[in-house]
């Protein structure tokens, strides 16, 4: 499955959920879905600036494919880092480069999240573009 097709079905799967409340509750769930990260991958370095609690993320190349782990403090940030790891883990640079993470709006997830959070995932896909390019080709 590729990027687009993971967002579809995120997409499709959210649009079942009969309110806010119950995509909120689903994606509290989603924490579960994502590994604890070991605390010394937690720095500085891995540490996502400009969010209201904290997260990390990091990646590395594995086989031209890039595999992240990521860990937050609450379970919200959890759950979204286990959506858009669903999506873009084990792909190459150049897809999540040439990707957009659409489902995020198509979800409702701005809309319904904090000023604060909100901020905090827009530094949080920008980290991970940054994390991208960073293996990319020229």
């Amino acid at each position: 499955m590729n990027i687009n097709e993971t967002q579809e079905e995120i997409i499709e799967y959210f649009s079942m959920l009969p309110d806010w409340h119950s995509k909120y509750e689903y994606l509290l769930d989603m924490e579960n879905c994502l590994p604890v990260m070991d605390a010394e991958l937690k720095t500085d370095e891995s540490l996502v600036h400009g969010c209201n609690s904290k997260a990390w993320i990091r990646a590395e190349l594995l086989d031209d494919k890039i595999k992240f782990t990521a860990d937050g403090e609450t379970a919200v940030a959890r759950g979204i880092l286990a959506l858009i790891i669903k999506i873009l883990n084990e792909r190459t640079p150049d897809e999540i480069l040439a990707s957009e993470l659409y489902f995020i709006d198509r979800i409702g997830l701005m809309e319904n999240l904090s000023m604060t959070r909100a901020q905090g995932l827009e530094h949080l896909v920008e980290k991970i573009y940054v994390l991208a390019r960073s293996f990319s080709n020229p």
